[in-house]
């Protein structure tokens, strides 16, 4: 049935975007945090989503795929990892801070809260976008039932 592959793309999407909302509050919550047990200022996170079942990167293959009488159902999305931003430290001078180097600089941490902003309002728009898909199967799925009666 081809709609329960629908619900898994949808529910994989779903699960992303959960988990990617996570790492963006953990992101925002820890804006000004200077002192981690690794030691340093908090480092921003970030999500790396991959495609499922894709056997090639490129549109080509994956028409080649599509026209193919062997073509397999599209899949959904997974997280591959979570990886550190490795954009450097921003500095002010704060010689009060007991974070402070003997210049009385502190390192802050790469997590500019505006961009974490945008970042949650997309992902938002993301996670709104499958539920409604999801709610279109699973309406479809209720009326082809109802027609077989």
């Amino acid at each position: 049935m081809a709609f329960l592959s629908s619900l898994d793309i949808s529910g994989s999407a779903l699960k992303a975007s959960r988990l990617r909302m996570d790492v963006i509050s953990e992101n925002i919550a820890n804006a000004s945090t200077t002192r981690t047990d690794a030691g340093g200022p908090y480092r921003r996170k970030m999500v790396v989503y991959h495609a499922e079942d894709s056997e090639g990167d490129s549109f080509g293959s994956l028409l080649n795929n599509e026209l193919s009488a062997s073509s397999k159902a599209p899949g959904g999305v997974r997280v591959d990892e979570i990886v550190e931003d490795q954009t450097p430290f921003t500095t002010v001078y704060d010689p009060s801070s007991p974070d402070a180097d003997a210049q009385g600089y502190v390192q802050k941490p790469n997590v500019d809260v505006t961009k974490e902003t945008l970042d949650m309002m997309s992902v938002t728009r993301a996670y709104s976008a499958n539920i409604n898909a999801f709610n279109a199967v699973k309406s479809m799925a209720s009326k082809a039932l109802e027609m077989g009666k």
